[in-house]
C-alpha cells in the first residue's frame, strides 16, 4: 500500500503547511467574491430604489392632471344679454358677449359678492376659456339661442387645485355647544357659543404671536448692533460735530430697540395669558363658521365668543342653533392662492351639487395654452411624430448605406480610418453643437423654416447618424463571412451579396441600433431650442413646415411657468414621453430576439 505522505518521485513528504496556507488563500478569495457580489447587489438595490422613488414621485404628481373639474349651472341664452340679434348665426355668435353671460351666472349664484376685488375673485372660479367653449357650442347648435340650458363651465386652475387639496384642506372642528349670531356695531357679526368651541383656534392664534415675538426680538437685536456700530464711529470721529451726529443715531437706535423689546414683552405676555380674545389676520389659519345658511369668517376669536364678517348671505338672528359647523384651513390665506371667499363659494357649489369631476381628455386632445386648465400635449405630440418621421427618413437610409460602404466596399486606407475615427467622435459630441450647426447652416444659409419639424428632423438626423452607422457596422460585421463567400461563389456580384444576403441578416441589429438612436433623439431638447422650437405654439401642426414644438421642449417650457397647476401637467407630459421611450426600447428588444440569429 502506498504511503500518501511520501512523494513517490523523490521520497520527500508533503508540506501540510503549504496545504493549510492554500486553504487560507482560498477562503480569502471566496470572501472577496462574496464581497463583490454584495457590492453589486447593493449597487443594483440603490439604483432600483432611486428609480422607483423617481418614477413614483413623477407618477403621483402626474395623476393630478388626469382629472378636471366643471361648475354646472343653468344659463339663459338671452340674445339681448349676449348683444346679438335673435336670428344670429356663424361669426355673429362668436362675437357675442359670452364672457358677460358667464359673469352674470356667477353673480346670480352669489349675489352678496360686492366690490371690485371680491367680484374679480368670483370670476376667477371659472376658466377664462369657458366663455369661448360656450360660444363654440352655441355656434354649432344655434337653435339653443333663447333657451335656458344646463352647461358645464370649465373650472379655473385655482378651483381645480383647491378641489384636489393642493392648497391644503378645510378641516371640520368638533363643536359641542349651541351657537348664537347677532349683528354687532359696525356691521360685524358677534358669535357666542355655549361651550369652549373656539378655544383650540384661540390657542393656534396665540402660537402665531410667539412667532411675532421672535421677529420683534430679531429686529431689536439689529438695533442693538446699530447702537454698537454708531458708538464705535463716535469714538473714532475726528470732530465734535461728527461725534454728536453718531451719538444721536446711537440714541435713536437705542430708543427703537427698547420700543421693540417692550412690544415683544407685551405680546409674549398676551400669548402666555389665559382667556381673552385675539385678532385674526391673513398670517393665521382661516377660521370659518357655517351657520344661518351662510358662511362667516372670524376676525377676532375668544374661547366662547368671536367676531366675524359674512362671506355669503347669513339669515339673522341665529339663536341657540345646534346646526352649525366650525372649520379651519391648514394654510393661512397669505400662503395660498385661493382666497377665503373662493373657498366658501367652492364649498357652497359642492353642497349644491354643482361641482363635477371628469377624466381630463383635454390634456391629450388640446394644444398648448398659457392657462393651465386649457393646456394639452396634442400639438407637441404631433410635432414630435413629424420630427421623428423626418429624422428616420434621413438618418436610417443614409446611416445604413454609409455602414455598408465602409464595411463592404471602402478601401482600407488612411482616409477610411480617418472617417471611422470621426464617426466615433461625432457620437460623443454634445447635442447642442448640432443645434448650433442647424441654426448656422440650415436656417441661416438654406432658409429652412424656423421652429418647423423639418428643421428639427434634419438636426436630429445629423445627431443620430453616428449611432446608426456604428450599430449597422457592428451588425454587418456579425454576419459570418461564409454567407458572403457563398453568395459570391454562386455568381452574385458584390452589390447583390451585400444587399440580398448580408443586409437582411444584419437588419435586426441595424433596426435595434436605429430605434435606440431614435429614442435618444426623441428625448433631446437642447438642439431644438437652438433652432427655435421652444416657441409658444397654439395650433397643432399639419405639415413639416408648420411651426411646432416637441414633447421634451413642452416639458421644459411648462416647468418654467409660475402657475402651480403646470407642475402636474409637466409630470404627466414626462410620463407620456417616458412611455414612448419605453415602447421604443421594448420594440428594439422584441426585434432583436425575434429576428436575431446565432452563428
Amino acid at each position: 500500500m502506498a504511503d500518501i505522505s511520501t512523494n513517490p518521485q523523490d521520497g520527500r513528504g508533503f508540506d501540510h503547511g503549504t496545504i493549510l496556507g492554500g486553504s487560507s488563500r482560498l477562503r480569502r478569495r471566496r470572501w472577496a467574491e462574496l464581497r463583490l457580489k454584495a457590492y453589486g447587489i447593493a449597487a443594483i438595490g440603490v439604483a432600483g430604489f432611486a428609480l422607483v422613488a423617481l418614477l413614483s414621485s413623477v407618477v403621483m404628481q402626474a395623476s393630478k392632471a388626469l382629472t378636471e373639474h366643471y361648475i354646472t349651472a343653468e344659463v339663459t341664452l338671452d340674445p339681448e344679454v349676449l348683444g346679438i340679434a335673435p336670428d344670429a348665426t356663424g361669426n355673429e355668435l362668436l362675437r357675442a358677449d359670452f364672457d358677460g353671460l358667464t359673469t352674470q351666472m356667477l353673480r346670480e349664484a352669489f349675489p352678496e359678492a360686492s366690490g371690485r376685488t371680491v367680484r374679480r375673485a368670483l370670476g376667477n372660479l371659472v376658466s377664462g376659456g369657458a366663455p369661448f367653449e360656450l360660444a363654440d357650442k352655441i355656434t354649432a347648435e344655434p337653435e339653443l339661442l333663447g333657451q335656458t340650458i344646463t352647461y358645464d363651465f370649465l373650472a379655473s386652475d385655482v378651483t381645480d387645485l383647491y378641489l384636489k387639496d393642493e392648497y391644503g384642506t378645510l378641516n371640520a372642528e368638533t363643536v359641542t355647544g349651541t351657537l348664537s349670531v347677532t349683528e354687532g356695531e359696525g356691521g360685524d357679526l358677534v358669535l357666542t357659543s355655549s361651550a369652549d368651541d373656539f378655544l383650540g383656534a384661540l390657542m393656534a392664534v396665540k402660537e402665531q404671536l410667539f412667532v411675532d415675538v421672535e421677529d420683534l426680538r430679531v429686529k431689536a437685536a439689529r438695533q442693538a448692533n446699530a447702537v454698537a456700530v454708531y458708538g464705535e464711529r463716535a469714538s473714532a470721529a475726528e470732530t465734535a460735530e461728527e461725534r454728536e451726529k453718531q451719538l444721536a443715531k446711537a440714541e435713536k437706535a437705542r430708543t427703537q430697540e427698547q420700543e421693540l423689546l417692550d412690544e415683544a414683552n407685551a405680546l409674549e405676555a398676551r400669548a402666555r395669558g389665559a382667556g381673552g380674545s385675539e385678532a385674526v389676520d391673513d398670517e393665521n389659519i382661516s377660521l370659518l363658521v357655517k351657520a344661518g345658511g351662510g358662511w362667516i369668517r372670524l376676525t377676532e376669536v375668544g374661547a366662547r365668543e368671536a367676531k366675524g364678517e359674512a362671506l355669503t348671505a347669513v339669515t339673522l338672528p341665529v339663536d341657540g342653533s345646534t346646526d352649525w359647523g366650525f372649520y379651519t384651513t391648514s394654510q393661512p390665506e397669505s400662503a395660498r392662492k385661493v382666497s377665503d371667499h373662493q373657498i366658501v363659494w367652492i364649498e357652497t357649489l359642492k353642497e349644491r351639487g354643482q361641482i363635477k369631476e371628469t377624466f381630463n381628455w383635454r390634456f391629450f386632445t388640446a394644444a398648448d395654452s398659457r392657462a393651465p386648465e386649457l393646456a394639452g400635449i396634442r400639438g407637441a405630440l404631433v410635432g414630435s411624430l413629424l420630427t421623428m418621421a423626418v429624422t428616420f427618413g434621413l438618418a436610417f437610409p443614409i446611416g445604413v448605406l454609409g455602414a455598408i460602404y465602409l464595411e463592404e466596399f471602402a478601401p482600407k486606407n488612411r482616409f477610411t480610418a480617418f472617417l471611422e475615427v470621426n464617426i466615433n467622435n461625432l457620437a460623443a459630441v454634445p447635442s447642442i453643437v448640432f443645434g448650433l450647426l442647424g441654426l448656422a447652416v440650415f436656417l441661416n444659409v438654406f432658409g429652412v423654416p424656423r421652429s418647423a419639424p423639418l428643421a428639427g428632423g434634419i438636426v436630429l438626423a445629423l445627431m443620430t447618424l453616428p449611432t446608426i452607422i456604428i450599430a449597422a457596422r457592428a451588425a454587418i460585421q456579425a454576419v459570418p463571412p461564409s454567407i458572403r463567400e457563398a453568395a459570391l461563389g454562386v455568381g452574385a456580384s458584390n452589390v447583390q451579396a451585400s444587399f440580398h444576403h448580408v443586409l437582411p441578416l444584419a437588419m435586426p441589429g441595424i433596426l435595434t441600433g436605429t430605434i435606440i438612436g431614435m429614442a435618444q433623439a426623441l428625448g433631446e431638447t437642447a438642439p431644438l431650442i437652438m433652432i427655435g422650437m421652444v416657441a409658444f405654439i397654439v395650433d397643432v401642426p399639419t405639415s413639416l413646415t408648420d411651426s411646432a414644438t416637441v414633447l421634451p421642449v413642452q416639458v421644459y417650457r411648462w416647468s418654467d411657468f409660475p402657475e402651480r397647476a403646470f407642475e402636474a401637467r409637466t409630470a404627466a407630459a414626462i410620463c407620456v414621453l417616458l412611455l414612448f421611450l419605453v415602447l421604443m426600447n421594448l420594440l428594439a428588444i422584441v426585434l432583436r430576439r425575434r429576428f436575431e440569429r446565432r452563428w
